[in-house]
């Protein structure tokens, strides 16, 4: 059943991407960024509604009053990476529009890769890493003075669920070099939507947005080190199931 349900989703993406891709490929000559993001966000509100409705998969949100208030209040938020899931969900639950970093082979994907090529983000080549970092530091300093948040995955990739990736701290290098906050996100959406997997299994998916941290005065290896301390330790309190090994470990131990 999650398989046929899975299904089902894939083809309501499928047919549900192609107007949507197309209307800001066509219309981005001529619309504002924000219209264009518009339109991207209410293609993933219906991915959302139906991930909920064909497959099962709802979500729960802790932390919403941590988020920076005001229209153009700067925030960098650096977000555990387990999922497609979190990519999509994001940019509907946030208050402001955010601009991903990612990776340049996306925007070859045939209709979502052209969409999001249109739209205000920022895409890097990572072979060239000088020159990655200051198209990102640029872009963000503008796209955050417009009250656009910038988010990033400082793992790099999707982490199997109960491990933790090497954290990179791109993330807080940008936040140092514009002054903005960084907030952290746990984010448990392995066990309803497993990376690299088709299947889709019902269930709630857990968020959890951690208290603005301040990037004044900081190196970006120290607050990198916090961002990681904080996202882990919540990953074991939302998903204690996820890391039930390392309790055996410790009993083990003693």
């Amino acid at each position: 059943m999650a398989f046929l349900r899975s299904v089902l989703h894939a083809i309501w993406m499928l047919i549900t991407v192609i107007p949507y891709a197309l209307a800001i490929v066509f219309s981005a000559p001529f619309a504002k960024p924000v219209t264009l993001y518009g339109l991207a966000q209410a293609w993933l509100r219906h991915v959302m509604v139906s991930l909920r409705f064909l497959c099962g998969v709802d979500w729960r949100v802790e932390g919403m009053e941590n988020l920076p208030q005001g229209e153009t209040s700067p925030g960098i938020l650096l977000v555990k990476h387990q999922s497609t899931l979190e990519t999509f969900l994001l940019p509907v639950l946030m208050p402001h529009p955010l601009a991903f970093v990612f990776k340049k082979e996306l925007l070859y994907i045939p209709f979502f890769g052209w969409a999001i090529g249109r739209l205000d983000m920022v895409h890097i080549d990572r072979s060239q890493r000088a020159q990655a970092f200051n198209k990102v530091v640029a872009q963000g300093k503008r796209l955050l003075a417009q009250g656009v948040w910038v988010i990033m995955f400082p793992e790099g990739t999707r982490i199997p669920r109960g491990q933790a990736g090497t954290y990179k701290s791109g993330g807080t290098r940008l936040a140092v070099a514009t002054g903005a906050p960084v907030i952290p996100i746990a984010v448990a959406t392995a066990r309803e939507w497993p990376r690299k997997a088709f299947v889709k299994h019902p269930g709630t998916v857990r968020i959890s947005i951690g208290k603005p941290i301040s990037s004044e005065g900081r190196s970006a290896d120290e607050l990198m080190r916090e961002v990681e301390a904080w996202i882990e330790a919540e990953m074991r309190r939302i998903d204690p199931e996820a890391y039930a090994h390392e309790a055996k470990r410790q009993t083990a131990k003693a």
